[in-house]
């Protein structure tokens, strides 16, 4: 009995060792590149660190920076781009998403691949196609608006129209990855609930509202988070087409924490600036989890 005891502790410790030989490359990587730099993020928020000291200064950047009017218009525009964003991309894919189910399998694969093409495309190379598109003198958007009479329109120099331009940019590379895992998860309801729901009469909105919505909330929590999670750090899309500008019109977080660390070399303020921002992501995402996850088993 003591013997067989020892030989089944030996293979625990066996498959235990090997489990984490395994999950060490993963691990090594999380440490290095994830962890190491947000606890050190955390540590330089708390200095006044330049090129030229390195002062520990307590909460004096997080003191700043709540009385920074740049800051808070920033941190204004980055929940308005994910307030009106992230309904947009979730409510958008969807609707296409169950357009495209009731094609052929052939129509399905060529539209999944011509909403996914953005996702999978350089933001450099969309941001460019969009900036000719905005652009006031020979862009296709204002050409279309000439055609009903209008004046040409400055829209990422205008600060009434250029955030509205920098969400229009963002919707279109969001929507491909949760068209497609909407497809997929429409794909594995049962049709036998959707006939036995029309046998007994219900309609469409019926039919969405008891039987698909429900089971596509596991798929609705994850795009929700994870679109949520893209937009608050939306930055490549801002520096190529406006900087921030006009007057900060289209400054964000993401990008205040570029511009006070690489162009005013304040990174104690930039470092600061990234810890409130993932605050305020957690604090949104738990939020998401909490009363969109109760429906969802784990």
């Amino acid at each position: 009995m003591n013997l067989t005891f020892f030989r089944n502790k030996q293979y625990i410790w066996r498959d235990w060792i090997a489990s984490y030989l395994f999950l060490l490359p993963a691990l090594a990587f999380f440490s290095i590149f994830v962890a190491y730099p947000m606890l050190k993020g955390i540590y330089i928020s708390f200095f006044s660190y330049t090129l030229r000291d390195f002062d520990f200064i307590g909460f004096d950047n997080y003191q700043h920076l709540f009385q920074d009017e740049t800051f808070g218009k920033s941190m204004w525009n980055t929940m308005l781009i994910v307030l009106i964003a992230v309904p947009v991309v979730v409510i958008f894919s969807l609707y296409v998403a169950m357009m495209i189910y009731q094609k052929s399998e052939g129509i399905r694969s060529l539209f999944r691949g011509i909403f996914y093409l953005p996702a999978v495309s350089s933001v450099v190379s969309i941001t460019v196609v969009w900036a000719s598109i905005y652009h006031t003198n020979y862009g296709i958007l204002n050409y279309l608006t000439s055609l009903f009479g209008m004046e040409p329109i400055n829209w990422l120099g205008d600060t009434r129209t250029a955030l509205l331009a920098i969400i229009a940019v963002l919707i279109t590379t969001s929507v491909g990855q949760p068209i497609i895992l909407y497809v997929a998860s429409l794909g594995n309801i049962p049709k036998s609930y959707i006939e036995a729901a029309q046998m007994d009469r219900a309609n469409s909105w019926q039919i969405f509202k008891n039987i698909l919505w429900p089971m596509l909330m596991p798929t609705n929590l994850y795009i929700i988070v994870i679109t949520t999670i893209n937009t608050f750090q939306v930055f490549a899309i801002i520096q190529l087409l406006t900087s921030g500008g006009p007057m900060y019109a289209t400054s964000t977080v993401m990008y205040g924490v570029y511009e006070q660390a690489f162009k005013l070399g304040n990174f104690g303020i930039a470092a600061a600036m990234g810890v409130i921002l993932a605050i305020v992501i957690g604090a949104i995402s738990f939020i998401q989890f909490k009363y969109l996850g109760s429906d969802v088993e784990y």
